[in-house]
């Protein structure tokens, strides 16, 4: 059993910059690729990013975010981040990260994962 703790969430201004942390525990991290989702209030949650199980594993991106967000692990701290740059009030949302092994062509749907944390939130406000 994987348990997900995420960090780093908060309000920052449009055009800031946040990162997100997501701690990982009672699992092989390593071998387990990493994806963030959000769900902003009444949407769907929705694919943000994902990397492969190695460091210098592929990333993966959703269309909203491509270009200033970015996605990295260090499987010796059994973290993964996400970087947040050029942020706009709609990429106000509760924010994921999962855990799982999924093919590429699965890479991001949210029934590839079978781990999950609690979100924390990220508000993006004058």
């Amino acid at each position: 059993q994987v348990q997900l703790v995420e960090s780093g969430g908060g309000l920052v201004q449009p055009g800031g910059s946040l990162r997100l942390s997501c701690a990982a525990s009672g699992g092989a991290f390593s071998s387990y690729a990493m994806a963030w989702f959000r769900q902003a209030p009444e949407k769907e949650r929705e694919f943000v990013g994902a990397i492969r199980w190695t460091a210098g594993s592929n990333t993966y991106y959703g269309d909203s975010v491509k270009g200033r967000f970015t996605i990295s692990r260090d499987n010796a701290k059994n973290t993964v981040y996400l970087q947040m740059n050029s942020l706009k009030p709609e990429d106000t949302a509760v924010y994921y990260c999962a855990a799982g092994r999924p093919i590429i062509s699965t890479i991001r749907e949210q029934r590839a994962y079978y781990y999950w944390g609690q979100g924390t939130p990220v508000t993006v406000s004058s």
